[in-house]
Parts: C-alpha cells; sequence; structure tokens
C-alpha cells in the first residue's frame, strides 16, 4: 500500500467531507447532546464505506466499458464542486446565523436515530456525488493503487465523523459564533475549487 496514495485519499475524502450539511448538523447536535453518538457515528462511517467501495471498484470498470464517462464525469464533477464552491464562499460573506445546536430536542430512541441518520445519508444525493462519482473519478488516476486510495478515504469519513461525533462538546463555543461557520465555508469553497482543478487538469 503507498502511504502517499492513502495519504491522497485520505485528503480528498476529508476535503469531501467537511462540507457543511444536513448530515453533518445532525451529527453535531447528537454529539453535543451525548445522544447515541457511537451509534451515529458508525452508521455515517459505515455507510461511507460502503459508498467509497461502491465508487472505487466499480466506477473504474463502468469507465472501461463506456470510455467517454470518465471525462464525462470529470467536468460534471467539476461544475458542481465550482458550484458549491461559490455556494460556500456566498455564504462566508453574508450568512448571520450559527448552529443551533441541539436544537432543544430531548433524547431520542436509538432507532429512531438511526433510521434519522440513515434518511440523511442514503437519501442524499450529494453522498453519491461525493462517494461514488467524485471519489471514484479520482481513483482512476490511480490504477494500481485504488485500494491504498479507498482505504485512506474510507479513514477520512471515520475520523471525521469520530471526531465531529465525540469533539461536539469541544466545538460547542466554537460554531455558537457565526464567523466560526463563516470562516468554515470559506476554507470549503477554496477546497471545492480546488479539487475541480484537479479533475479538470487530471
Amino acid at each position: 500500500m503507498s502511504p502517499a496514495i492513502f495519504l491522497t485519499g485520505l485528503m480528498t475524502g476529508l476535503s469531501l467531507i467537511v462540507a457543511i450539511g444536513a448530515q453533518n448538523a445532525f451529527v453535531l447536535r447528537q454529539g453535543l447532546s451525548g445522544d447515541h453518538v457511537l451509534a451515529v457515528c458508525l452508521t455515517c462511517a459505515l455507510s461511507d464505506a460502503v459508498l467509497i467501495v461502491l465508487g472505487v471498484t466499480s466506477f473504474g470498470r463502468i469507465a472501461q466499458l463506456l470510455p467517454w464517462i470518465d471525462p464525462v464525469m470529470r467536468v460534471a464533477g467539476a461544475a458542481f464542486l465550482i458550484w458549491y464552491g461559490a455556494r460556500s464562499l456566498r455564504a462566508a460573506i453574508s450568512a448571520t446565523g450559527a448552529l443551533e445546536a441541539g436544537g432543544g430536542r430531548g433524547p431520542g430512541g436509538l432507532r429512531r436515530t438511526v433510521l434519522a441518520c440513515l434518511a440523511l445519508t442514503w437519501l442524499n444525493p450529494h453522498v453519491y456525488l461525493d462517494t461514488v462519482v467524485l471519489l471514484g473519478t479520482i481513483s482512476t488516476r490511480f490504477a494500481g493503487d485504488r485500494d491504498a486510495f479507498a482505504a485512506g478515504a474510507v479513514t477520512g469519513s471515520f475520523l471525521f465523523f469520530f471526531a465531529l461525533g465525540y469533539g461536539a462538546a469541544w466545538l460547542r463555543p466554537v460554531f455558537a459564533n457565526p464567523t466560526a461557520w463563516r470562516i468554515l465555508e470559506a476554507v470549503i469553497a477554496v477546497v471545492m475549487w480546488s479539487i475541480a482543478a484537479k479533475l479538470l487538469l487530471g
């Protein structure tokens, strides 16, 4: 396993998953309330792992059967990332709200919590674009080291979700400040545009 390719997968996975969305906000809220944190983190990370492996193992084969799909997906993925980066930059400039951690809700049952987490993960079309399409497309650049790339991306998902879930208590005072979200949105914009450039030049 190539350490450099593993690190590339790790950083790429983290760059994509760090974008603020309903899933991450849900994990953060669960972490802040201490409600089924382990189950939520495992559900998100394992779901990501399945989708990442699917993208890395299957997307390359599809690209071999349909040679045109790789450049099309690169352009489509880059276009989405450019748009997503622009949206994040707009939020960084204009957003004034902060995350309402906890939402005033009491602890829910484990089954209901996991089902909500699964819905936020598997019913989100962006998840498929990030894992199956984007990571699958990028992995085609590492023909002999796709396993290392996939392992890095999966590791990134586990690290992120568990850090977010269990580090939520530390994050609470940080993200109570709208400025923190604006800074993070600006960083996300730069990351998204960087990945888009790599796809277009790749």
